[in-house]
């Protein structure tokens, strides 16, 4: 048997060297002429796909196909399909999803038969959603190959799908948020999906997918505007002068719907794409009104427990909120925040508490042997988790009886840490178990009153971490998380549906806060500092001293 090695380097510059064959040199000589002054947004790179070479091998065959298939992920395939035969060349499905690899190893298995090892970083699925995958993850995929009659090799046996490196991901691909409804829709919900650049037409990708719905982990989480069965007709959005023309069909269906709803979900997903505003058509008359202000929901001020006391950090001390009373107990910490005055933290491990107003008494909320550091939702609802309990995840307001949440996928295992989005649709929650300890992303289901009464089917985040006791959303999409490596406990970006990003070391951190954005987060250490990062490294907050947690609202 013959071994060939190709190292996603290796298949990055084959791709870039194919693209950069087509440009243009720069001129040495001649006049000096003004240019127009115009700064034209860059396009990307062109990568030209190449088609079968005759006397090739099987494993060199193979090893074009995957290349022509990265290569046309902005295009129809065509050159793709070259390297197929018979009725494979109908049955291969590229759009069923991308494999994101580091490396690739070609080994020829048989005469006529290749196996491709894959070193893989993440998976795309057909909808676009990303998931990364663990360190050391390693897939084959097995190729069936024929001789024509001329004697050249062509495959008869793909997998459906095509294998990009990282960098044909960021290249050729590109992240979009599709915008949904919170139950009420009074709040937006993005999901991220990401598609190719195909056509350069994102515009009607991102209304297609709109138009499908969310994904199966949010959807009974999320609500939408768009009827059922409305579709794109004609399959196109045409943008002219930042105004997006979107016609879509049953007339009926669309003219009965929502209109306000519609187009804010509609304006919001497609303004990033450089659109500012929406004509939504139906049955050729256009809809009339404006997009309902859907919000996002507000933020709010840091606060920090420290030694007992919620305060303010500022310039030189820290000062206590005005009219909250300490937190009395063994071991205060784990603060949070709801809207208005509500504030809860532990007493001590054991003892939920709220944080109530000077002169008034705290409520015990729930009691046991050790509870994780809990997260208020908008609708008042205090969540926390449970220790070694078949429902560890339990929610409680302020007057009335803890209920658990439950969640087939939580059973056996022990949650550490949780957060409720600022939206209250979704939960991140790193628990430990069988398999390790984990980061997941679940949709929360909630009854008519926003009571929460169960979680949907997870989705991993994070999956090359090995996740600790704290995380935060940093933003509607993005998570911070601490993690155990080798350099000790690093806080990473974990955005939902992207790749993980580690940030500068905190030696001894135990706990996270953030607002809204990545300079909103602080990290607390078990020596009671908190810093805060400013975008580069991580600085201490004046006066802060003693902390024993930190929370925004939500």
């Amino acid at each position: 048997m013959t071994r060939l090695r190709a190292r996603a380097a290796a298949l990055l510059a084959a791709t870039c060297a194919a693209a950069l064959a087509g440009c243009v040199a720069l001129p040495t000589s001649g006049p000096v002429t003004a240019g127009d002054g115009e700064v034209r947004e860059q396009e990307g790179i062109v990568v030209l796909a190449q088609g079968p070479q005759a006397d090739a091998g099987p494993a060199e065959i193979v090893e074009g196909f995957l290349l022509a298939g990265a290569a046309e992920v902005t295009g129809d395939f065509a050159v793709a399909r070259e390297y197929l035969a018979g009725d494979a060349r109908a049955e291969w499905d590229p759009t069923a999803g991308a494999t994101v690899a580091r490396s690739v190893e070609f080994e020829a298995t048989g005469e006529a038969q290749v196996t491709v090892e894959l070193d893989v970083v993440g998976k795309l699925d057909a909808g676009g959603v990303f998931a990364e995958t663990p360190r050391e993850s390693r897939e084959s995929a097995r190729f069936e190959l024929v001789q024509d009659g001329d004697g050249d090799w062509r495959i008869t046996h793909a997998p459906d799908g095509v294998v990009i490196t990282p960098a044909n991901l960021d290249q050729q691909y590109r992240s979009a948020r599709l915008w949904f409804l919170a139950p009420g829709a009074d709040v937006l919900v993005p999901e991220v999906r990401w598609f190719p650049q195909r056509d350069r037409n994102l515009p009607t990708a991102v209304v297609k997918a709109l138009l499908a719905g969310p994904s199966p982990w949010l959807r009974d989480s999320v609500q939408t505007a768009v009827p059922a069965g409305v579709e794109l007709k004609p399959e196109a959005v045409l943008v002219s002068d930042g105004v997006a023309e979107v016609s879509l069909q049953p007339a009926g269906a669309v003219q009965d719907a929502d209109r306000g709803l519609l187009l804010a979900q509609l304006e919001e997903s497609l303004r990033p794409l450089g659109i500012a505003s929406v004509r939504v058509r139906a049955g050729g008359v256009v809809l009339d009104g404006g997009a309902a202000d859907v919000p996002l929901v507000p933020g709010g001020e840091l606060e920090v427990l420290a030694q007992g006391r919620v305060v303010t950090p500022g310039a030189a001390e820290p000062a206590p909120v005005e009219d909250v009373a300490p937190v009395e107990g063994a071991a205060p910490a784990g603060l949070a925040r709801g809207a208005g005055d509500l504030r809860v933290a532990l007493a001590d491990p054991g003892t939920l508490v709220t944080v109530p107003r000077a002169g008034e008494p705290r409520e015990v909320l729930a009691s046991g042997t050790a509870f994780a550091a809990p997260s208020v939702d908008r609708h008042g609802w205090v969540w926390t988790a449970r220790s070694a309990t078949a429902a560890p995840l339990v929610a409680v307001r302020p007057g009335g009886a803890p209920v658990d949440v439950t969640g087939e996928w939580l059973a056996g295992r022990t949650v550490q840490a949780l957060r409720v989005s600022r939206d209250g649709t979704r939960i991140a929650v790193v628990s430990s178990g069988p398999d390790g300890v984990i980061l997941d992303v679940a949709g929360v289901v909630r009854d008519e009153a926003d009571a929460p009464r169960r979680l949907g089917t997870p989705i991993r985040q994070g999956a090359r971490l090995t996740p600790t006791a704290s995380v935060v959303w940093v933003d509607e999409v993005t998570l911070a998380v601490l993690a155990e490596d080798e350099a000790g406990t690093v806080p990473h970006l974990v955005p939902v549906s992207g790749r993980s990003t580690p940030l500068p070391v905190v030696a001894g951190a135990v706990a996270l806060a953030a607002g809204r954005g990545e300079r909103t987060l602080h990290v607390v250490t078990a020596e009671g500092d908190l810093l805060r990062y400013d975008g580069r490294t991580w600085v201490s907050v004046p006066g802060a001293t003693g902390a024993t947690g930190a929370a925004f609202p939500g």
